[in-house]
């Protein structure tokens, strides 16, 4: 997928870091303050936004999520400062965000922060796995919606009050596809359907031979006339037997090399020797080829102006979060 894609598909790219922040860094409104998970243990805040304390629980979140991989033994106490610092910056903006994001009112908040909620529940394959990744955030799922309910009013200012005003040209779009023409190159693919008598990774000599038997069987099956996707939905081990063993479009180094190497070297419609893999045994059917291309503007336009867009929307945001600051008061008050 070309680079830009990759930026569009996370929507709005400086918006998502500042959601992020939003919910892993919530930063309490004025008023009465719940108890936050974590908080209480002797630390101090670690900044104060116009009389708002961040506690330090906050900046705990923020360095689990976006140091999941970076180990804190790794870095030297002086770097760590250093990122700790950037990271409460980053939590200071959002609040500041979120201060001017709350005017706004919204009539249907809860039912978008309800809908957010859901899709953020859709990720786990069960309730005990949705908990166990709040509590790792050293969350409640009580806390985690409320910092969804700020995420969906910063969200819908922005929308409200900043993309209106963001228009892109044909003429920047054009620019930008001359200018990166290499990133809308499109290698090649194929199509293929398969049929997998699967073995376990533990399976005898004999299981293999039954295996591979099955496959030559039904593979002389296909030659005579059988419907391909029939007998892939009656007799492949493999979960793409529901969609008659349709695998869809891959490139190279997306399946292992046998199957790769069986895939490429057929013509659409043609159908494989049975190949052996660590799987098993397959028959392979390539049903379509792309040759590498690279994709026409007219194709990529409309993607090209939402990148270009969400760019415009970033930069926008962050003026305003660079205005908001000039009359904020602001203590950063990291030990």
């Amino acid at each position: 997928m070309p680079t830009f894609c990759r930026i569009t598909c996370r929507s709005l790219a400086l918006i998502a870091v500042f959601s992020l922040f939003v919910i892993s860094a919530f930063a309490a409104e004025p008023g009465p303050k719940p108890a936050l998970p974590g908080a209480g243990k002797g630390e101090g805040p670690v900044a104060r936004v116009n009389g708002n304390e961040i506690p330090a629980i906050e900046l705990k979140r923020a360095q689990k999520i976006l140091q999941p991989g970076q180990s804190a033994a790794r870095l030297s106490a002086d770097e760590q400062k250093e990122l700790d610092r950037k990271l409460v910056d980053q939590i200071v903006s959002a609040e500041l965000l979120f201060e001017t994001a709350r005017k706004l009112e919204i009539k249907d908040l809860d039912k978008q922060v309800d809908a957010k909620m859901a899709l953020a529940r859709a990720r786990f394959a069960t309730d005990e796995d949705f908990a166990a990744a709040i509590h790792d955030l050293d969350m409640t799922e009580k806390d985690l919606r409320e910092y969804t309910r700020r995420d969906v009013i910063i969200a819908n200012f922005v929308t409200a009050t900043i993309v209106p005003k963001i228009t892109v040209s044909e003429e920047e779009c054009k620019k930008f596809y001359d200018q990166n023409i290499s990133e809308f190159h499109q290698d090649e693919k194929v199509r293929a359907s398969h049929i997998l008598c699967g073995i376990d990774a533990k399976a005898s000599a004999e299981d293999k031979k039954k295996a591979r038997e099955k496959a030559e069987k039904l593979r002389k099956e296909l030659i005579g006339g059988a419907d391909f996707a029939k007998l892939a939905r009656e007799n492949s081990s493999c979960p793409s037997s529901k969609q008659g063993g349709d695998l869809g479009f891959f490139g190279r180094g997306q399946m292992v090399q046998p199957f790769e190497q069986a895939a490429f070297a057929l013509k659409p419609g043609e159908i494989s020797d049975v190949v052996e893999t660590p799987y098993g045994y397959h028959i392979i059917k390539q049903t379509e080829r792309t040759k590498a291309d690279t994709a026409p503007f007219d194709v990529v336009r409309s993607k090209i102006e939402e990148h270009l867009k969400n760019r415009k929307v970033n930069a926008a945001v962050e003026d305003l979060v660079t205005e908001l600051r000039k009359t904020a008061k602001i203590d950063i008050l990291l030990k």
